[in-house]
């Protein structure tokens, strides 16, 4: 399945929220591009939604002044259609403040707008509160906060959300972050379907079974799951031969181990190629986590495999190759040898029922 068809798929859903878990480079940003195309007005070429994405990321890019020693460094914000709603983050630069304080940032920030005030905010700069004039550089997760909460208050910007308000499409928000902030993330989504549900769909992707967990026990489980669970939709991204396929979540609860066993168990039945030692890997540190020990050639002691030493050998040879963009090379016998022998002790040993 193409992902146009997947994108007229979620179109024709009835649920008001959809959760896609998928690995990356699955093609979850492209799916957000294709949803944009399905559902846009066919004769204006206006978009029914807003989308937040790695298109919206690439927007904020730093510009590090090495030239001056850093002495004018700033995160520019590219040309965008959004900068004719800057002026309002620039006259209400609170707005981002209060969805920042979630977060409750180290650092303070300024906009600077282009001369003409219309083509919107030309660039941020960071600081400390105890100098302001000492501009610094916020790390990667700070970066990627700042951004998520710079589009949370765009969404309360007249003219925008409120015009193109079929839908809300998150793809993945938490790359970079840490636990604690992804957890305030998901709380954050989670406002924006309390305000929104019954009256726009909110399409949630990631790669991320953190965020995946949090909202899918917010929503299914938690103490508000009644207002939300049946109009939830938990779907899994991923491919299948030469395409793709959107799947429901078939077990009650989602843990990331259940579900690479089950993506494993489906591959050796029917094609396994070297990627696939690549999640047999993190399968194993999951193991190894539980155990006690970061090395995954703990678990493979533990599981019987008779020579622990050389199968990590063979894991990690896959493990460091581009895995999940070559996607073609078919294991040989002996590889797939190595593999089902280890998930095959893998099931009896702890007797995973998928």
């Amino acid at each position: 399945m193409s992902l146009q068809a997947i994108a007229n798929e979620l179109k024709d859903l009835n649920d008001y929220v959809v959760l896609i878990f998928a690995f990356n480079a699955t093609g979850k940003t492209r799916l957000s591009v294709a949803y944009k195309d399905a559902t846009k007005d066919l004769e204006t070429g206006k978009h029914a939604g807003v989308y937040y994405n790695a298109f919206s990321e690439d927007l904020f890019v730093w510009d590090n002044d090495e030239e001056n020693d850093g002495a004018n460094m700033r995160l520019k914000v590219l040309p965008s259609s959004l900068n004719r709603f800057h002026s309002f983050l620039y006259e209400n630069p609170d707005i981002v403040i209060e969805k920042l304080a979630l977060y409750a940032p180290k650092y303070s920030f300024r906009f600077t707008p282009y001369n003409d005030a219309e083509k919107g905010i030309e660039s941020v700069t960071f600081f400390l509160e105890s100098d302001e004039n000492a501009v610094i550089k916020i790390s990667r997760g700070e970066e990627r906060i700042f951004v998520w909460c710079f589009y949370l208050a765009l969404l309360e910007v007249e003219g925008w959300a409120d015009e193109q308000d079929a839908h809300i499409f998150i793809d993945d928000p938490v790359s970079s972050l840490d636990d604690h902030n992804i957890f305030i993330t998901a709380n954050t989504i989670l406002q924006q379907i309390e305000k929104h549900f019954k009256k726009k769909r909110i399409i949630v992707t990631t790669h991320h079974i953190g965020l995946m967990n949090i909202l899918y026990n917010m929503l299914k489980k938690g103490e508000k799951s009644d207002r939300y669970k049946n109009i939830t939709s938990v779907k899994i991204l991923k491919h299948t031969g030469d395409g793709l396929v959107l799947e429901d979540l078939t077990k009650n609860v989602f843990l990331y181990h259940l579900h690479l066993l089950q993506v494993l168990d489906e591959a050796r039945k029917g094609q396994l190629y070297t990627y696939h030692f690549a999640l047999l890997r993190q399968l194993l540190e999951n193991v190894a986590s539980f155990l006690g020990t970061g090395q995954f050639s703990h678990a493979l002691s533990q599981i019987g495999v008779a020579k622990p030493d050389d199968a990590a050998n063979v894991i990690n040879t896959h493990s460091h190759k581009n895995v999940y963009y070559d996607q073609t090379e078919m294991m040989n016998s002996t590889e797939q040898d190595y593999f089902n022998d280890i998930f095959s002790k893998l099931i009896e040993t702890y007797q995973f029922v998928i």
